[in-house]
């Protein structure tokens, strides 16, 4: 008896409905961004730009070691109350030489206010210092302002920071409260 031929699939169209495939989960799936932390960098230093004294009563310094021990102003500290240190720190205190030196300035729609001169907290962190605890001290750093900037906008325009609309006053309220905070490159500074 003769042998019947085996019947072929078509596998002709099996291409496109993987390629068809792939890009349906390509367009739905969604990938993690690291976001990262927003910092403004200062401006490039000019070749013929000499170097200024800082008075030091304009510099919050805040260290951290190996062992995420966190020093402010050479004392030690809890991350617990950084927040509130740098927020008094950067809240004008006018005629007192223990904070930051303060002018009055017209900023637009806040009108003249107190505003700290040259203030700036100063982070240093030891080349050991955990992640966790990196990210800690910056997000009471950022706080700090940020909850600073909420109550100027709460006080002068009746309403919340992050509810503002009005470019002008979004620009006010970051110029009298501007988000001031210098890393120094991370050494190693002691601890373990």
């Amino acid at each position: 008896m003769p042998r019947r031929p085996t019947p072929e699939i078509n596998a002709s169209s099996n291409a496109d409905i993987a390629f068809l495939l792939l890009i349906f989960f390509l367009v739905t799936t969604t990938m993690d961004v690291d976001t990262g932390i927003s910092r403004k960098l200062p401006p490039p230093v000019e070749k013929n730009q000499e170097e200024t004294d800082v008075n030091q009563r304009n510099i919050l310094k805040v260290l951290v070691n190996s062992s995420d021990m966190l020093a402010v102003e050479g004392k030690a500290a809890d991350i617990s109350n950084l927040r509130a240190e740098a927020k008094d720190f950067f809240t004008p205190h006018p005629g007192n030489e223990a904070y930051p030196e303060t002018k009055v300035e017209n900023i637009g729609p806040l009108g003249d206010i107190y505003v700290t001169k040259n203030a700036v907290v100063s982070l240093k962190n030891d080349r050991g210092t955990s992640y966790e605890m990196y990210i800690s001290v910056q997000n009471e750093l950022a706080a700090a302002v940020n909850e600073l900037r909420d109550e100027l906008s709460k006080e002068r325009f009746g309403v919340s920071y992050e509810k503002l609309t009005e470019e002008d006053k979004i620009k006010a309220i970051n110029k009298a409260y501007p988000m001031r905070i210098s890393e120094a490159e991370p050494e190693n500074i002691g601890g373990n």
